[in-house]
This record gives C-alpha cells, structure tokens and sequence, in this order.
C-alpha cells in the first residue's frame, strides 16, 4: 500500500491588481514519489521588490524541478537546502538591481514521514482530531509597528537561513500552508472553525480565501491543504523504492538453471551471504548474490540485501560494478557484472607494496570514487584492499556495498560496528555516527597499507579497545616517498576527525598539487635553464674544432 493523499488548493487576488502568490503541487509517478516523495509549496511574493510575483513563481518552478532531479540517496531537508541556496543566489543577481524577494512553505511527505522547509511569513499549521498546530515560526520583525517586516526570506540575504522540521506522518491528519492574507485577518480561530466545518479539502481552502477577504483582507489570499488518507504499510518504499519481498533461493547446484541464469559454482560462502558465478545467455559472467537458509527469517535481512543493490544502481559509474537490470525475478538475489582482475589485496599478497607509480594511478581513483559516493549521501564504511578490484581492463572498482549507510535510510543495531578493525576511524570505537571522514580515514589507511604493507596505528584485532596516539610516518617504512605523499598519508590518517580532509575533493586537490609540485621541482636540463651559455659554449668548441682543423692541415 502506497501513500495516499487528497488536497485541495484556492488563490485570489482580492484588492490588490496582481496575485502575487504562487501555489505548486507536484504529485510524480509512483516510483519517484516513493523515493523522493510528494511536493506542495506556497510562496508570497513581495510586492515592496522588484516584481514579487515573478519571485515566488520562478521560486516554486525551480523548486519543483530542482528537487525531482537531486540524488535519491539524499535526504528530504538536504535536497530542498542546496536547491534553495542556489536559488537564493538566482533571486539575487536577476532583480535588476533591486531585490527579487518571496517567502515560502515547501512540504515534501514521502514515506511514513514529512518534511516542512519555511522562509518567511507565510504559515503551516498540522490538523488532527479538531486541534489545530502552527508548526512554522513567523520571520518578521517583533518590535511595534515592524510586525509586517521581514527578517528572512528568499532572496533577501546573502546567506539563506530556511527553518526544517521532519517528522511522522499520522493517518487522517492535514497539512495547511496559508499566506499571511488568511492568517493575519482570521487567525489560528477562525482558522480551525472553517477546517472544522469543511471536510473536504478543496472546499476548505475555498472558504478560508474567500473568508479572509469577507473579513476585510487587503492582501491576496491562498491556502494549500494535504490530508493524508492511506499511509504506506511500512518505510520499505522509502528506502527500497517499491522493491518486493522475494523468497531466499534453494542451494544451487553446478551446472543448474535458475531463473535463466546457468550457475557455475558457488564462490564464496558466510553467515551473511552467498555468492554465485553465474553465466547469462550469451555466455557473460555475472556473480550472483544472495541470503543463506539460516537468514531468511530474519527481518532486516532481505531489505538489507536489495538496499545494497539500491545503493549500487544508484552510483552507477566506472568505479563501481555494473549491476544486472533484472526486469524479472521471483527470488531474493541480484547480479552485479564480475570482472577479471585482482583485489588490491591479492596484489599486495603475491607483488608486495605497490610501487609509487601504480600507488599515484591507484590512489586519485580510490578518492574520485568516495567523492562519488559521498556525492550521493552514500557512505561505503569497508574501504580496504580486499574490496578494491583492480582489473585487467585498467579500471579501479570498489566492491561489497554490504555495510554502506545512507543518513535517513540506513539503520543500524545498538553499540555496532560496522567494517574491518584495522580501517574503522578512531571515533567511530567511541560511537560517533558514521561520516564522510571516516570513509577518507579507511582509505588512506587503505593508502598507506597498499605502500608499506604496515598499518599506521598498528594492526587491530576484532574486540580489541585500541588507543590512538600519532601515525607512524609512512617514510618510515619507504624512504623513497616524496614528502609530499607523506604528509597527505599522515593528515588522512590522523586519529583527530578534525584534522583530516574534509571531502574528498579537497584531498584529491592535495594529490594533485603535490604530483605537480614534485614534477616542477625536478632540475631541468642545462638547455631549458641556460640556454645562452649553453649555444655560446657550443659556439665555442665548433670554433676550436675549426681551428685545429685549420692547424692540422698546415702542418
């Protein structure tokens, strides 16, 4: 069962010449508004600015197609804020030379769950079982006679501060988005008697507009009301994006036919999953992932397993495994594209460290494909050379989306923790939530081992408390390292969150500075640095070897 909303909309203009409010309701297909949900939005513009009604539309219009275009993997609030920063900025350079200013209530429902950005003045109230609860704060001035004067809105500052509140749904309850034309002249009262006495949604929003300019309203009016008719079984569609339960496959057998898959034997076995090199049709190696047996009663198994799959068909790219369409399942697997190669881990068993030149093609790649996770709210949390493919083709793949965390989706047990010992960051042993930085922290751990076959806090067993002091350099270990290579390894592994890069795109930036740097400190031939003394001297040897030429054949 899907989410199931009535709403109902009115704007007049009443005594003003223009209608400068703008109503948006966005209602997608039913795969993009389970993961991304459903939008309503109201905007007033202005109407002391430059044109406030091209304000609030132009605002709802990029609101309405900006959203729908952000990741799936991000959250409702971080969505809404980087859109609306941008868009702050547009309001701000297109007013001409005066101020492009609306405010604005966006309410996005998705799932179990909504989320209400606010700007400004208008209002946003929740109804339920009679009681009536303003959920938005009025940014206007305080002081007598300023009541109508904005302290916050779009486009009226430099750096945009939007309100955020996220919450559960509860069935049978409203939302009501109202410009400041109903709820300054009816107030919260006046309000609920109207929504008391009109059940349906449309006729409600009617009766308020057309009430607020009954009662002497100089400003246009517009309400926006979402009641939630039917919530969805469960949070399965938020995060799965309407993925079925399937039942966990039988064993498998060499040589058997499942699905139109041939199997050709199983390769890798454990509490958690089973994994299966399988050919399709036209002979192409795909490995199959499943559940064991032993884990198919367990709740969370399943839906972990297709969140996985989730998370890889969303950073689809050249640093992650392609993964199988599959229009057509009945059991609970999927198939991601096996590749020939070796892990990084099987190099460093049979090679030995990597030297520097395949360590500075390896490592910007490693670092790139975090920026493209982290892109998307997706945190990896098991970066480690067992889990990084170097191929034949060339190509640098991380591997095992099994632990990987998205904020607002993902959920973990009580006192976890998820990833190998020896790459979890320090912070995460004290229970800090998992973060950028702690990926950064696993890789240049990850780093750091494929150069010198050590771990810079030493190596740390499972159940083991470990205490983090200063990385050993890795120079230690390979004396040949540019500075350079040392003092990145050294930042990224440090045990202070703080120290560390940031993103990964400021350590990419460190990689590549550093690799130019080293190329422009290497001394320069003779001829690029002194080249006048150079011709001259060749000059000069050509005019002696005349000249003893001269003498020889005199002689």
């Amino acid at each position: 069962m899907a989410l199931q909303l009535t709403f109902g909309e009115a704007s007049a203009t009443g005594p003003r010449h223009e209608n400068q409010d703008a109503i948006r309701v966005v209602t997608p297909a039913p795969a993009l508004a389970a993961s991304k949900g459903y939008l309503f939005a109201l905007a007033d513009g202005v109407s002391q600015c430059a044109d406030g009604g091209l304000a609030a539309r132009a605002t709802l219009q990029a609101l309405a197609l900006d959203y729908y275009s952000t990741p799936e993997t991000w959250a409702v609030a971080q969505s809404l804020d980087r859109l609306l920063v941008a868009h702050n900025r547009w309001l701000q350079a297109n007013g001409g030379g005066q101020p492009l200013l609306t405010t604005l209530s966006a309410l996005v429902l998705r799932g179990r769950r909504f989320t209400l950005a606010h700007v400004g003045d208008c209002r946003a109230y929740r109804w339920h079982n009679g009681q009536l609860e303003r959920i938005s704060e009025d940014h206007v001035w305080e002081q007598p006679g300023m009541q109508h004067v904005l302290k916050r809105a779009m486009g009226l500052d430099q750096h945009l501060m939007v309100d955020y509140l996220d919450g559960e749904l509860r069935q049978g309850e409203s939302f009501l988005l109202v410009s400041d034309g109903v709820w300054a002249v009816l107030g919260d009262p006046g309000i609920q008697r109207i929504l008391h006495d009109e059940p349906d949604p449309g006729a409600a929003c009617r009766a308020l507009v057309s009430a607020a300019h009954l009662a002497g309203s100089q400003d246009n009016a517009s309400a926006l009301l979402v009641t939630v008719a039917q919530l969805p079984e469960s949070a399965l569609a938020d995060t799965l994006a309407q993925l079925e339960h399937w039942p966990v496959p039988p064993k498998l057998r060499d040589g058997q036919h499942f699905e139109g898959w041939e199997v050709e034997r199983l390769l890798a076995e454990s509490r958690q999953s089973l994994v299966y090199r399988v050919r399709d049709s036209q002979a192409r190696r795909w490995l199959l992932k499943t559940l064991p047996a032993s884990r198919s009663d367990e709740p969370q198994a399943g839906p972990a397993l297709l969140l996985e799959e989730w998370f890889l068909r969303r950073v689809a790219g050249r640093y992650f495994p392609e993964v199988h369409p599959l229009p057509q399942r009945q059991h609970l697997y999927y198939l991601q594209r096996e590749y020939a190669g070796q892990t990084l881990a099987e190099h460093l068993r049979l090679s030995g460290p990597l030297g520097l030149p395949e360590w500075l093609d390896i490592a910007p790649r490693l670092v790139r494909a975090l920026g493209m996770l982290h892109r998307r709210n997706i945190l990896h949390r098991d970066i480690k050379p067992e889990n990084l493919l170097w191929g034949d083709d060339g190509e640098l793949r991380v591997l095992d989306f099994g632990l990987a965390y998205c904020p607002g989706l993902s959920r973990d047990e009580p006192g976890s923790l998820p990833g190998t010992p020896s790459y979890i960051a320090p912070e995460a042993f004290g229970g800090a939530a998992p973060s950028a930085r702690q990926d950064l922290y696993a890789a240049g751990v990850t780093l750091y081992h494929l150069l010198t076959g050590h771990y810079p806090h030493g190596e740390i067993e499972p159940f083991q408390h470990p205490r983090f002091g200063s990385a050993t350099p890795a120079s230690r270990y390979r004396p040949d390292l540019p500075s350079w290579i040392d003092e990145s390894l050294n930042r990224a592994v440090s045990a202070a969150p703080e120290q560390r890069y940031e993103t990964a795109e400021e350590w990419l930036l460190a990689l590549e500075q550093g690799e130019r740097q080293s190329l422009s400190s290497r001394p320069r031939p003779l001829l690029e640095r002194e080249p006048l003394k150079v011709w001259r001297s060749v000059a000069l040897l050509s005019l002696l070897l005349n000249l003893a030429l001269l003498v020889l054949l005199f002689m």
